[in-house]
């Protein structure tokens, strides 16, 4: 066993090496699961880039549409998902009538047949997808909008104010508003409508919505917390008149702070925030409050979207960011762990490559925090104002090696640039205890009676098993602190805290129990918990449980929609990776299930099916999953090494 393990951290580190960009980065795809991106950039480059149907990078993402639909006709969002997504099936279908496909097309009869069986237009459950169909005219927009644009005025002491939603849940909040407010159509004509009959002896309306369009749009904004929200607004009559020429003109005001919002945080490239799909949202509403698509600011950001397009496996695809930052950091950590010297080229070039992306810019993290100083890090190269905690660990790692290497040109630039890193990580840690994603202390528990669907993951940054875990292990594996320091002790409380009744954790960024458990026990045992803490043991019952048979790990997406494990009925390799990773860290000796985990890894790693390419990142429970590229090859090779150091001098 050891022998084969030490032969594919071999090859798997050769691999990797030889597939390092000329910059120093690692450039892999960063692959959203259903086809939510795709569609919406063929509809925005048709309306906004007024490219033909022709075009080959729509026909491309196309192609992609059309090689996901299933038998019945419709589309899901994960391979497994139980029932197809109406919401996905409504917006690829709309897609592929803007890609020039003919109604009478046999998948597009196909189509609208799946559409007709899940509820026609009614059975629409994303609000996402009801933005992006309305804003095209193929989604009726409601007469009044639950969440009204002046949310954006009430002010800072406020129970509940704009600042007080996840950085994420802004920048498209932020243009949603603008547009609940403005209902905009710039649907092509020449596309017939979604709710038009299509085909003689076609039966059934794809239409078949109520006659009050608010009951379409309120099963996003529960009804009974509208009241809560109605009652904090009341505070803007109290608002001083503006500029003393007259009463204070809430929606005009609050319009054009939704605009200055956005247009602050518009990255070099274009993009709102580093996001496509923030960025579709801010393009459609600057369109409906009078900009014109030859604006700079429209063109710029068309270029932006259209930079994220890459292929893969044949397809054209649109990306929502790319994930440079974080697989160069990942990728650089493993392939030191597996041995590679600090001083081997492909470490010090991607250290020169980390050293041009860490921040020096205050975002809107800033507002949580005592003294501010920036030095974190964000997950793609074109972030610059939205560093997070996983990818700073992540980095962090990966420089640590250089800073101490008599080596490296300037060691010093690695040392200041830790010494940063590292008072930005701690700045940020919540007063639970815990570290979150983005932002500090961004859980007021109001805002989860806000009328806003899926609030708690959609709204709310708060801490979470995963980033506690990471940022833990970092500060116990490679700065060689424990508990007994009081950051690392709140943070160790705070996961023993927020464990399962299982013995799991949650873990919100990935999929998912699995996840957040090798975050945590990773993390626990790097700060120097004992492998017989009881919360420790019972997280290990419960993997051993989980198990396969042919000893890998799977979890389904559906895990993350439930909020409870959901077993996947094959095993993938990121997964299994990271409970191979987790036994070892709690064990003195290779058992059964560290063996069969290894051996698994030993025969899968390097396929292309399943194993290696089920979505194990999460973004927006049920509605978006994303494939790494990277992490079939990361996490096994880490497991390896691990293995390997752990185990490496024990008799066979």
């Amino acid at each position: 066993m050891l022998q084969n393990i030490q032969t594919e951290i071999r090859r798997l580190s050769g691999q990797m090496a030889g597939s390092q960009s000329a910059d120093g980065s690692w450039r892999y795809g960063f692959i959203e699961s259903g086809q939510t991106l795709d569609a919406a950039s063929i509809v925005l480059m048709r309306i906004a880039a007024g490219k033909q149907a022709h075009d080959p990078v729509i026909q491309g993402l196309a192609e992609r549409i059309v090689s996901e639909q299933g038998s019945d006709g419709a589309w899901r969002v994960y391979p497994d998902e139980p029932s197809a997504s109406p919401s996905s099936t409504a917006e690829n279908y709309v897609a592929l009538l803007y890609a020039g496909f003919g109604e009478q097309l046999p998948l597009m009869i196909r189509a609208r047949g799946a559409i007709r069986e899940m509820g026609g237009l009614t059975g629409v459950d994303s609000l996402m997808t009801k933005f992006l169909l309305a804003v095209i005219g193929q989604y009726p927009w409601p007469r009044w909008f639950p969440v009204p644009l002046s949310i954006i005025l009430l002010p800072s002491y406020s129970p509940i104010h704009f600042q007080q939603f996840s950085g994420y849940a802004r920048v498209h909040i932020a243009p949603m508003l603008l547009l609940g407010h403005r209902k905009p159509d710039f649907g092509l004509s020449s596309i017939p409508k979604l709710a038009q009959p299509r085909m003689p002896g076609e039966s059934g309306s794809l239409h078949a919505l109520p006659e009050d369009n608010n009951l379409l749009w309120l099963r996003h904004f529960d009804i009974r917390k509208l009241s809560l929200l109605q009652d904090g607004l009341k505070i803007l009559k109290n608002l001083p008149f503006s500029g003393g020429t007259g009463p204070f003109n809430a929606p005009g005001r609050a319009a054009a702070l939704a605009e200055q919002f956005m247009l602050e945080r518009i990255e070099s490239d274009g993009l709102l925030y580093s996001y496509a799909t923030s960025t579709f949202l801010m393009i459609y509403s600057l369109l409906a409050i009078g900009y014109k698509p030859a604006d700079p600011v429209i063109a710029n950001a068309l270029k932006g979207i259209q930079s994220q397009i890459f292929q893969h496996n044949g397809h054209w695809m649109q990306q929502n960011t790319n994930s440079t930052v974080w697989d160069t950091a990942l990728t650089s950590y493993a392939l030191q762990e597996a041995g590679m010297p600090a001083e081997a080229m492909p470490i010090r070039k991607a250290g020169e490559y980390l050293l041009t992306r860490q921040h020096s810019k205050l975002g809107d993290w800033k507002l949580g925090v005592r003294h501010p100083l920036a030095g974190g890090w964000g997950f793609s190269d074109i972030n610059t104002i939205n560093p997070d905690m996983d990818d700073t660990t992540a980095a962090l790692r990966a420089i640590a090696g250089l800073k101490k290497s008599s080596l490296i040109d300037d060691p010093y630039r690695y040392e200041s640039a830790s010494s940063r890193g590292l008072q930005w990580l701690l700045s940020m840690q919540n007063d639970d205890g815990g570290f979150a994603a983005f932002e500090r202390n961004i859980d007021n528990p109001l805002l989860l009676w806000l009328p806003i669907e899926g609030g708690k993951d959609a709204v709310t940054d708060p801490s979470t098993a995963d980033l506690t875990g990471r940022t833990l292990h970092y500060m116990g594996a490679t700065l060689g602190l424990t508990t007994r320091h009081r950051i690392l002790r709140r943070a160790a409380d705070w996961l023993y805290d927020h464990q399962e009744q299982d013995g799991s954790w949650y873990g919100r960024w990935g999929v998912c129990y699995i996840y957040g458990t090798w975050a945590a026990l990773t993390g626990l045992m790097a700060a120097g918990e004992s492998a017989e803490h009881q919360a420790i043991r019972k997280a290990e019952g419960w993997l051993r449980s989980i198990q396969h048979p042919d000893g890998g790990f799977g979890e389904s997406c559906q895990s993350n929609r439930l909020k409870r494990f959901s077993p996947l009925h094959t095993s993938v390799l990121s997964q299994t990776a990271w409970a191979l990773d987790a036994l070892i860290a709690i064990s003195a000796e290779p058992d059964g299930s560290i063996q069969r985990a290894a051996a698994y890894l030993l025969e899968h790693t390097g396929s292309s099916g399943a194993a290696a390419s089920y979505p194990t990142g999460a973004g927006l429970p049920g509605h978006f999953y994303n494939q790494y590229e990277s992490y079939s090859r990361i996490w096994p090779l880490l497991a390896f090494s691990h293995y390997e150091r752990k185990f490496g001098e024990l008799p066979e």
